[in-house]
């Protein structure tokens, strides 16, 4: 009988404590992940990424073309729907091609992709790109952004750091904007233009910065 009855007092901390481990896991997982897009988070990706990164990895800088002018057009819930929208599309290929995507931040995001062949790369960016820039409805009506996709593979020999590799992803989407090209992938992995704080010089984000709005 003490037995039971120690036992029936035990129970309800017990269970509390479950609960609380439960609320914890969440709250963890939630601050892992963009609130909007359900992406993860940058710092998620750069515990992610690395371990993805060997030669054929693809690693994809995302920034999309006429976000602004869709926000002042319709407003910020129509922009809210494009940044949803592209993250679904980012997720599903990252999942397609056991990759991880992620959302850096604004209307900038990044994937890491295993590419079989560097001959592929060219028809993957041609896919992804004419995928992102689909319509897709707000409130009854079609609308649509477009991107700009800049990317740089892992060749054989040592792996470079992945921040390496973001920035030197990064120019080569400055490059496709700078273009109208949709796309553009670096042929080495070496970043050639300037940074502030470790960013590209004149990007959104950085001091002085004068990129124009996408």
């Amino acid at each position: 009988m003490n037995a039971t009855i120690a036992a029936l007092s035990v129970a309800p901390v017990a269970l509390g404590w479950a609960v609380h481990n439960i609320v914890w896991r969440r709250r963890i997982e939630a601050a892992r992940r963009c609130p909007l897009t359900g992406l993860p988070t940058r710092a998620v990706f750069e515990v992610q990424a690395p371990r993805l990164l060997a030669a054929g990895t693809a690693v994809l800088v995302i920034d999309l073309d006429g976000f602004e002018a869709l926000n002042d057009r319709h407003g910020h819930a129509a922009g809210d729907a494009a940044l949803t929208t592209v993250a679904h599309v980012l997720a599903a290929t990252a999942a397609v091609m056991d990759g991880c995507a992620a959302r850096l931040g604004g209307d900038e995001f990044v994937l890491a992709l295993p590419i079989q062949h560097p001959d592929d790369l060219p028809f993957e960016l041609a896919s992804l790109h004419a995928w992102l820039c689909e319509p897709f409805t707000f409130e009854g009506e079609s609308v649509s952004v477009g991107a700009s996709i800049g990317a740089v593979m892992v060749g054989q020999g040592p792996v470079p750091p992945l921040d390496r590799l973001m920035r030197r992803a990064d120019e080569a989407m400055y490059a496709a904007k700078q273009t109208g090209a949709g796309w553009f992938i670096a042929t080495d992995t070496t970043p050639v233009l300037p940074t502030t704080n470790g960013r590209r010089a004149g990007r959104r984000g950085t001091t002085g910065g004068s990129e124009a709005a996408a």
